[in-house]
């Protein structure tokens, strides 16, 4: 019955959103986390890699075409993966699709390392090939961490937990410049007697970003589907119900055990599952069918304004942010290069190869403790007490501040202060991640109906990843302008404009802190019109 339907499916969601924080909130953080880790090692290790192909395969410095396609490869692939495993999570679930992009991108990325010279294709060329795929798995996993986070978590401490899986990518990249740095100094010895030595550290700096994937692929192919996606799109409030029950009372029996020893996790599975029945019609409200995904809806849905401007304003805004943030992040070396931090002036060639790869490393490690790492987890910190929209607008703000002052006297600070430079560099690293980096990934997990969360997420996500292009094919184009480098200022002025765009874009989505994922969906009408009639009378 409809008024039965709507009390259970309360109850339901009620569990969920007031759910107390446990181990299970824990393990999916982990798990998701786990993923996004080795996401942002993959794609920032090339960075490093780039070079060192440099001297192996061009006597010392890679072609401005090559590096382009090295950097820019994985953002293709990402583009496309955003948007068809955000289409086929909402189509088929997030529990199938969930594990498969993992095995995508370790796959890819053990290929890429093994990458043989041929007369017919280059090294270069098929690492490309071989990120674009690695790419579309990074690509997938976005909007599936986001959501299967999100749907899984507590109203109270949502923004955390995404946050906490985003934060990850921290770790991450600040890895990618370690291991550099170690493969780096295990074969020192060998580089400065053959400078092609180099080969093995780039294989080894992409190969090791398979190592992550390997431990949390177990955990994603077995994570269960989450309660919202089976009673919102597969219309099983039955099943959701029982997956709730079983979910949060097996946490009430880790403590018995530990306490009496009794009652095992099968027991109550077994307990949970009686007389679950296969529920799969409609159901409808007050003569209404609850909307079920199609073109059609999906066109209706986002068509009226109330919906349409959140989705253009999380995906302009995540497109303006990508466009510096990755315009600065795939480049950290030739910004580095550019201040003169990486320059040696060894007699040695081989010596001055080694020590220019092994500063750019070191620039990256500095430059991520200080300011990366530290912006993902302040932003885990203050995230459900400030807000998302706060937190954006601020980032955009100060963002767009310190690339004008970076950009404006960037031949003064090269010249006279480059730990000045440094400073602020660190600065604009701190709150791009206090900022909009981490909240534009955050808010698309949350404004949209189940039957559209990935797909939302997955557009937004996809618009930024454009950005990511747009920004690499700029910065390679544009950099040289007048001579090396001699560009790179006027670079950071035009990202400076791009933050402005992205703080007005902002101004469209709404705050998500402390509301439900069903409130800020715009369909709670669909449940509450029996509740609003009985009201009136």
């Amino acid at each position: 019955m409809p008024d039965d339907y709507i009390e259970k499916r309360r109850a339901a969601l009620k569990e969920i959103d007031d759910a107390k924080f446990g181990w299970h909130h824990i393990r999916a953080c982990l798990v998701a986390g786990t993923g996004f880790f080795m996401d942002a090692y993959d794609l920032f290790a090339i960075n490093f890699a780039s070079a060192m192909i440099g001297y192996v395969y061009f006597d010392g410095k890679t072609p401005a075409n090559i590096d382009l396609g090295l950097k820019v490869s994985g953002s293709v692939g990402n583009l496309g993966g955003q948007l068809v495993f955000g289409w086929l999570a909402d189509k088929l679930g997030r529990k199938r699709m969930y594990g498969i992009e993992l095995i995508i991108i370790i796959t890819a990325t053990v290929a890429s390392a093994l990458c043989g010279e041929s007369y017919a294709i280059t090294v270069p060329g098929t690492i490309m090939f071989w990120r674009v795929i690695m790419g579309v798995g990074i690509g997938g996993d976005y909007p599936l961490s986001s959501i299967i986070t999100s749907e899984f978590a507590t109203k109270k401490r949502r923004g955390a937990m995404m946050a906490g899986v985003f934060a990850m990518q921290g770790f991450g990249i600040l890895t990618s410049a370690l291991v550099a740095l170690v493969v780096l100094a295990a074969f020192k010895n060998s580089i400065v007697d053959h400078v092609v030595a180099v080969d093995y550290c780039w294989r080894i700096v992409l190969g090791v970003g398979a190592v992550p994937g390997l431990c949390a692929l177990y955990f994603r192919l077995t994570i269960p589907e989450t309660p919202r996606y089976t009673m919102e799109v597969q219309y099983n409030l039955k099943k959701a119900t029982a997956d709730i029950s079983s979910y949060l009372r097996k946490n009430k029996v880790i403590k018995l055990q530990k306490n009496n020893n009794h009652d095992t996790d099968d027991q109550v599975d077994q307990d949970d599952q009686i007389d679950i029945e296969e529920d799969t019609s409609i159901p409808s409200t007050a003569g209404q069918e609850i909307p079920k995904a199609s073109w059609s809806d999906f066109f209706n849905y986002f068509g009226q304004w109330q919906n349409g401007k959140v989705l253009l304003g999380t995906s302009m805004s995540w497109f303006a942010l990508d466009i510096a943030f990755y315009g600065i992040g795939l480049n950290n070396a030739i910004i580095l290069r550019a201040i003169g931090f990486a320059d040696t002036k060894d007699a040695n060639l081989n010596l001055r190869a080694f020590n220019s790869l092994k500063n750019m490393a070191l620039g990256n490690v500095i430059i991520t403790i200080m300011g990366t790492v530290p912006g993902y987890w302040v932003t885990v910190l203050f995230i459900d007490k400030w807000g998302r929209k706060p937190i954006q607008l601020m980032g955009f703000a100060i963002l767009t501040v310190l690339f004008i002052i970076m950009g404006v006297a960037f031949t003064p600070l090269k010249t006279h202060s480059i730990p000045s430079f440094i400073v602020l560099f660190v600065l604009l690293q701190f709150f791009q991640n206090f900022g909009p980096n981490t909240t534009t990934f955050i808010v698309p997990g949350e404004v949209f109906p189940t039957r559209y969360r990935s797909t939302g997420h997955g557009i937004s996500a996809a618009s930024g990843k454009l950005g990511a292009i747009v920004a690499q094919v700029g910065f390679s184009k544009l950099k040289d302008i007048g001579g090396l480098d001699a560009f790179v200022g006027n670079l950071l002025i035009i990202f400076s404009g791009w933050m402005f765009i992205g703080l007005l874009f902002t101004i469209l989505i709404p705050e998500t802190k402390g509301l439900s994922l069903e409130e800020l969906a715009n369909e709670e009408h669909y449940y509450d019109q029996k509740i609003k009639k009985d009201s009136k009378v």
